[in-house]
C-alpha cells in the first residue's frame, strides 16, 4: 500500500549544551553560515571572526576533545538538506598547542554534544582523518588519510555515505580513500569547528576559500523490462526520464498497463510510446491496479476522492467512468479472483493493515487476516484456491499463503530477506516476489532489491534479477499469460 503523495515534516531541537554565540543582528555577518556557538561543556567560550573582504573565518575554540561519546568545541554552522560538500583551506594560528587539536569541516545531525556526525579533521600534528559517530551517544571512529597536513580538505555527503578529499599545495582535490555509511535525517547541520583538545586554552584556525556545494537533486529514470524465466535474460521495453510504476501484462499478451503521474498508461509489448487511458475523474491513481481474468475490466486504486485517501474502482479495459467498489478508505487493490467475482486488497482499519476481500459489484468487505503487524500484497493462485500475501507477523516480512476465506494461514518463506508482493504464475508453477535486504523497513523506492522465484510445491528459490528499485517495481501481477516472462520496472538516479 502506498499513498500517491506523502510529505514528511521533520523538526530538530538544539541540544541543552549549545551556547549561542551570535545575536540576531550578527547573523548576517557570518557569510555562508547562520550562527555559531559552543557545543558541549567548554571552560573557555569560543568565537568566530568573519572577514568579508577576504572571505575568511577565524574560528577560536576550546574544549577537551571531539571523540568518544561526546564532543566539546566551537561550531559555525547552517542547516541544510540533501547531498552536498564543504571544502576549505585550513591553517592553525600559532605554533605549539596540543598535537591533537582539531580544525574540522563538520556535518552534524544536531547540536547535542553526543550527536551523530561526520567530519574531516586536520590535527595539530598534520594528521588528517575522516571521523564519525554513527549513532547518537555511540563511539567515534576514524579513517586516517595517508596525506599529512594537506592545504585543502573537503567532506562530501552523497546519500547515506560520506567521503573525504584532500589536496597538497598546488594540487587539485583528490579522494582520500575510504568512506562510511551514516544515516542523517533532514535537515542537519554543516559548518566549521575548532577544538583545542585542552579545556584550559583556546586554539584558533583560519578557514579560507570556503565552498559549500549543494548537489542537485538527481533525475529518476524508469525502465520497463521483461525477464525470461528459463534463461533469466532481460529485455528493455520502454525507458524514460520520468517516474512510472507497476506494470500489468494484458491477458492477450499484447500490451502493458502502468501508472505515471496519477494516470494509467497503455504500452504495446513491442515498445513505442505509451497512451493515457481514460479513467474519468480518477487522476490520482497509485501503483495498485490490475486487469480482470477475462481481460474486460481494469481495477484501480485512486486518491482523487474522499480526502485524497485510496479507494478501489472498476472500469472498462478501454477506459471510461470508474465505478466505486470499496466504501472505506484507505484501500489498496492487489488481487482478482479467477472466477472474476472477488477482489482482494490491503486496507488500514483502526490503525491496522490487513487483508480484506469484497465482491466486485461492491458490498460488505470481509477481513481475512487479524495478526498484529502489516499484512499486504494479496494475490490469488491460478486455480483460485489460495491467496498469497506478505506478512511481518513473525518479525520480518515473509511470504504466506491462506485459503480464500482466510483459513489455514501458512508461512512459505523464511530467510534473511524481507520479501514482498508474491505473484503466482498463470500456470501454477511459480511464485515471483520482491526481496529487500534484512535491514530495510517497509517497501521503499530506490533500493538494491532482488526479484526471486520460488517453486509452488517447495524447493530452491531462484534469482531472476538484481536491480535498483523497490516501490513500483512489481507491486501488482505482471506475469505474461504464458508464464514464460515477468514484467517489472527498474530505476536509475542520474545527475542532471
Amino acid at each position: 500500500m502506498k499513498p500517491f503523495t506523502t510529505i514528511f515534516i521533520l523538526t530538530l531541537s538544539c541540544g541543552l549544551f549549545f551556547q549561542a554565540g551570535t545575536s540576531s543582528s550578527q547573523e548576517n555577518k557570518l557569510g555562508l553560515f547562520e550562527k555559531n556557538g559552543d557545543i558541549g561543556a567548554v571552560k573557555l567560550p569560543g568565537s568566530v571572526e568573519y572577514d568579508e573582504a577576504k572571505k575568511t573565518y577565524a574560528v577560536a575554540g576550546g574544549g577537551e576533545n571531539m571523540w568518544a561519546a561526546t564532543d566539546a568545541f566551537h561550531y559555525v554552522w547552517k542547516r541544510v538538506s540533501g547531498d552536498l560538500s564543504i571544502a576549505a583551506d585550513i591553517q592553525f594560528i600559532g605554533a605549539g598547542g596540543n598535537q591533537h587539536r582539531k580544525a574540522c569541516l563538520i556535518i552534524r545531525q544536531s547540536l547535542d554534544p553526543d550527536s551523530a556526525y561526520a567530519d574531516a579533521a586536520l590535527h595539530g600534528d598534520g594528521l588528517t582523518s575522516l571521523q564519525y559517530r554513527e549513532i547518537k551517544g555511540g563511539p567515534t571512529r576514524e579513517i586516517q588519510s595517508n596525506v599529512k597536513a594537506p592545504r585543502r580538505i573537503q567532506i562530501e555527503k552523497r546519500g547515506d555515505y560520506v567521503f573525504m578529499s584532500v589536496a597538497r599545495e598546488g594540487e587539485a582535490l583528490q579522494s582520500a580513500g575510504g568512506s562510511f555509511r551514516i544515516r542523517l535525517t533532514e535537515p542537519f547541520y554543516v559548518g566549521l569547528g575548532v577544538c583545542a583538545h585542552d579545556n584550559n586554552v583556546i586554539e584558533k584556525a583560519v578557514f579560507s576559500n570556503v565552498e559549500i556545494k549543494q548537489r542537485p537533486q538527481p533525475i529518476l529514470e524508469s525502465t520497463l523490462e521483461t525477464v525470461a524465466i528459463a534463461s533469466k535474460d532481460r529485455r528493455v521495453v520502454y525507458t524514460k526520464r520520468a517516474h512510472f510504476e507497476a506494470p500489468n501484462w494484458s491477458r492477450d499478451g499484447k500490451y502493458f498497463l502502468f501508472n505515471q503521474g496519477g494516470r494509467i498508461y497503455k504500452l504495446p509489448v513491442a515498445g513505442g510510446e505509451p497512451q493515457v487511458l481514460d479513467t474519468g475523474f480518477a487522476t490520482r491513481c497509485n501503483n495498485d491496479h490490475g486487469i480482470s481474468p477475462d481481460g474486460s475490466q481494469i481495477v484501480i486504486s485512486d486518491q482523487s476522492q474522499e480526502q485524497r485517501r485510496s479507494l478501489i474502482y472498476v472500469l472498462p479495459i478501454t477506459g471510461g467512468t470508474p465505478r466505486r467498489v470499496t466504501q472505506l478508505a484507505p484501500s489498496y487493490w492487489h488481487g482478482w479472483s479467477q472466477d472474476g467475482k472477488t477482489l482482494a486488497y490491503c486496507a488500514e482499519r483502526d490503525g491496522d493493515y490487513d487483508i480484506y476481500a469484497i465482491p466486485v459489484e461492491g458490498g460488505e468487505e470481509k477481513r481475512l487476516t487479524t495478526a498484529k503487524g502489516l499484512d499486504d500484497g494479496p494475490d490469488y493462485s491460478h486455480d483460485g484456491q489460495y491467496i498469497y500475501f506478505n506478512s511481518e507477523r513473525t518479525g520480518s516480512m515473509q511470504i504466506w499463503r491462506m485459503n480464500t476465506d482466510g483459513g489455514e494461514q501458512t508461512q512459505i518463506t523464511s530467510d534473511e530477506y524481507n520479501n514482498w508482493f508474491p505473484h503466482p504464475s498463470p500456470d501454477g508453477k511459480w511464485i515471483a516476489f520482491l526481496s529487500y535486504e534484512k535491514d530495510v523497513k517497509g517497501h521503499p523506492a530506490n533500493k538494491d532489491v532482488t526479484l526471486r522465484l520460488a517453486p509452488v510445491g517447495g524447493g530452491q528459490i531462484q534469482v531472476l534479477a538484481k536491480l535498483f528499485g523497490g516501490q513500483g517495481t512489481i507491486n501488482v501481477p505482471s506475469w505474461s499469460p504464458d508464464s514464460r516472462h515477468l514484467a517489472f520496472v527498474s530505476y536509475r538516479l542520474i545527475d542532471p
